[in-house]
């Protein structure tokens, strides 16, 4: 009887694996991949009920009211012209309230309100702007959003929703950074529901804002999905070990 030799096995990878670790690791292989881009749509969903002819008006409207802000000299416009804008959109707002784009600026007014906020101290306002300005991009997002994943989006939808997302994301990802620092005077004006969340939390949410804002076409978010995806860092994380020992001899 002759002996049974028997060979090491290889670890090998299915297809689904594969296609796994090529979706945690490779920014350009899932997002984007799955939303259909159609430019014969109109700009806006149907379902908002804003027809074309109402669409390039509020446009119009709109343009005049943010083009101050970014014509200014200035790196940050003065409190007096943001909170005028702020309040044109308001107003525009309450007269339009399911159109995304008007939400999507407010969000960007009062950043610039908070950018120009006393960084020494806590303020109740500035904590509310915060909280406004999160609202805010959570409506745009919630107006411009398909109502199904498989439904195609303009141009127009597709960029405010990869702006709107990425936005939030990098608000998200950078209060997860000052909670985990654990500096008092940096969450001075967190909201309390964010601190809540925590820091690991805030982190999850962040990076699938960032894999939503890739998906509809940002390419930087499209790269810090990866670097914030928990089970790429994880694996990440497993590979170095791995490669440590291996360097070791252990």
């Amino acid at each position: 009887m002759s002996a049974t030799t028997i060979a090491p096995s290889k670890p090998s990878l299915t297809t689904n694996d594969s296609a796994v670790l090529q979706a945690l690791f490779d920014a350009e292989s899932s997002p984007s991949s799955g939303v259909t881009i159609n430019p014969s749509l109109p700009q806006l969903p149907a379902h908002l009920g804003i027809s074309s002819e109402e669409h390039a008006a509020l446009q119009a409207r709109e343009k005049d009211i943010i083009n101050p802000l970014a014509s200014t000299n200035q790196a940050v416009p003065e409190p007096s012209q943001i909170q005028s804008a702020v309040s044109a959109l308001d107003a525009l707002i309450r007269e339009h309230p399911t159109y995304p784009s008007a939400y999507a600026n407010r969000a960007q007014a009062l950043r610039m309100l908070i950018e120009n906020e006393d960084d020494q101290k806590a303020s109740p306002e500035t904590i509310s702007l915060l909280s406004s300005l999160l609202s805010d991009l959570g409506e745009a997002i919630t107006l411009a959003t398909p109502l199904s994943p498989a439904d195609a989006v303009s141009p127009t939808q597709a960029k405010l929703l990869a702006d709107t997302h990425t936005h939030r994301a990098y608000l998200l990802l950078k209060i997860s950074r000052q909670l985990k620092g654990g500096d008092k005077q940096e969450v001075r004006n967190v909201p309390d529901t964010l601190k809540d969340i925590g820091s690991e939390g805030l982190e999850e949410m962040a990076s699938r804002d960032f894999f939503l804002g890739g998906r509809y076409g940002n390419k930087v978010a499209q790269q810090m999905a990866v670097q914030t995806n928990p089970y790429a860092k994880m694996c990440g994380a497993i590979v170095k070990e791995a490669m440590r020992k291996e360097v070791e001899g252990v």
